[in-house]
């Protein structure tokens, strides 16, 4: 097995991901041994909790991949961020750049739900970046407060038709984020909606990790193809190839079955 996990809070000492960089380098040793080869570092961007700017993320992760080497621990760690739902258009082109993964031309960017849910304003906002020429990724959508009592869905549904993608969470399926957004990441996962899955491990208090995913994804109902694909080819083709253009067409065609009523 070889995993790629791209929503991860490794980089040391920026927010509630790993406190220092041992936590770190003891997380990314737990990586290796469990599988993973690679993953993107996603510190919160623009969260008013952490005063983390952008431009930070580069020198940070040098020396986190340096200590790294020189530990000879092989993971191949990039550069990204988690953009909160706040104010994410006030962010520059220049800054979205710096937390954007993918080739030139099929950019994408980590956007976090909102917990309290899904919005015309979130909706907007989405809207807004991919005008401004990104792909979407959007982070962990089961756990928006009444996605499917609320009218959230709808608003989210008509953003994967316009070629937004939904990442769910290890903790999800593993009932930490409570039986509501566990239910519906077994609903986004078993209606294929899915189309990644992530750690958004937080080394120190959440050290769960992609390699755990696989094993939950089958035990919520996924064919190992399907297992295979939401923790290691799907997020490596968003590594290697970003979201092109018209990419989400012919899948959103297959996305016609209705969701679990919960």
């Amino acid at each position: 097995m070889s995993y790629v996990d791209i929503h991860c809070h490794i980089l040391p000492a920026v927010d509630d991901g790993a406190r220092d960089l041992e936590e770190s380098v003891d997380y990314a040793r737990r990586l290796v041994d469990e599988g993973v080869r690679e993953l993107i570092a996603t510190p919160h961007v623009g969260n008013p909790r952490f005063p983390f700017e952008p431009e930070e993320i580069e020198d940070r992760l040098a020396a986190l991949s340096s200590e790294l080497e020189q530990r000879e621990i092989p993971l191949r760690i990039h550069s990204g961020g988690e953009l909160h739902p706040s104010e994410p258009n006030s962010l520059t082109d220049a800054q979205l750049e710096l937390i954007a993964n993918g080739p030139p031309g099929a950019r994408w960017l980590l956007f976090e739900i909102p917990f309290a849910g899904v919005d015309q304003r979130f909706a907007d906002d989405c809207r807004q970046l991919m005008a401004r020429g990104y792909g979407l990724v959007i982070a962990h959508p089961e756990r928006a407060r009444g996605l499917f009592s609320d009218g959230g869905w709808q608003l989210l549904r008509g953003l994967v038709a316009e070629g937004a993608l939904l990442q769910i969470n290890v903790c999800s399926l593993l009932g930490n984020n409570g039986l509501e957004a566990q239910e519906a990441a077994v609903g986004l996962l078993r209606s294929g909606y899915a189309f990644t899955l992530a750690s958004d491990a937080h080394p120190g208090t959440r050290d769960h990790t992609a390699a755990l995913g696989f094993a939950l994804t089958l035990k919520a109902g996924a064919s190992s193809l399907q297992a295979w694909r939401l923790t290691q080819a799907n997020p490596r083709f968003l590594l290697r190839s970003g979201i092109p253009a018209g990419f989400n067409e012919q899948r959103s065609a297959s996305l016609g079955q209705p969701l679990p009523v919960f």
